[in-house]
């Protein structure tokens, strides 16, 4: 192998770390979906209760307020219960391998042997990593965790807050520029074809044909927004 082609090995992105920048990415589609869905549902139930620019404007805001927060915690905790795990794990092992490494060289060698190479070529390939760094070797292959490449829970808020507030100003601003009689119609099909294209990104972030997931989340935000309509309506008229 030339120093060129070594270089160039060693500045290709790892599977791991496209495969966690493929993850954010679906998570802040699905994010920004939610912002979308919810959000709608907000703006046009009270566009239904009352004309008022003012009551519509407040309520979206505090809904995307809201949404935002909530979407962030979730996040974080999810994220930093997930992190806590991945830490204890890796102390386990890595307290195993001071404790008894070649136990723990013999359980390299059968991984590698389950993944179907000969037990030779095993003990090699383990023995290399192993004299290289071992811990990271059995932190990947035992337990599939990159130790470079632990997830941020503080990362993960801030990117479910983000992508939610950007999916949920779409909603806000449709229903807030046109006139009174076109407000709800006008962010109906805006929310539709917003709801059409993070589907379609999704499916295809996620290796999948679009369509249904697609068809999916238009007719469920569809239902959402006919739902919230509905109780407006129904609310609005009774206050009234």
């Amino acid at each position: 192998m030339t120093v060129d082609h070594e270089h160039q090995h060693r500045n290709e992105p790892h599977r791991g770390s496209l495969a966690n920048r493929l993850n954010w990415l679906r998570a802040g589609v699905l994010g920004a979906n939610d912002g979308i869905v919810s959000t709608a549902g907000i703006v046009v139930g009270v566009a239904a209760a009352t004309a008022d620019r003012g009551a519509i404007f407040t309520a979206g805001v505090a809904g995307l307020a809201a949404g935002a927060v909530s979407m962030a915690l979730g996040e974080y905790v999810s994220v930093s219960t997930q992190r806590d795990s991945e830490e204890t794990l890796l102390a386990k092992e890595r307290r195993e391998l001071a404790e008894q490494p070649d136990e723990e060289f013999d359980e390299l060698v059968g991984l590698y042997e389950a993944k179907g190479l000969s037990h030779e070529t095993a003990s090699r390939v383990a023995s290399e990593l192993t004299e290289n760094d071992a811990f990271e070797a059995h932190a990947e292959v035992e337990l599939g965790i990159d130790p470079h490449e632990l997830t941020n829970p503080w990362q993960a808020a801030a990117s479910s807050a983000i992508s939610f507030t950007i999916g949920a100003l779409l909603p806000l601003i449709a229903i807030l520029v046109p006139t009174p009689s076109w407000r709800i119609p006008v962010a109906f099909v805006a929310v539709l074809v917003a709801l059409a294209l993070t589907g379609a990104t999704g499916a295809t972030l996620g290796g999948s044909r679009p369509w249904r997931p697609m068809v999916r989340v238009v007719i469920g935000g569809a239902i959402a927004m006919i739902v919230t309509f509905a109780i407006g309506r129904l609310v609005g008229t009774a206050v009234v």
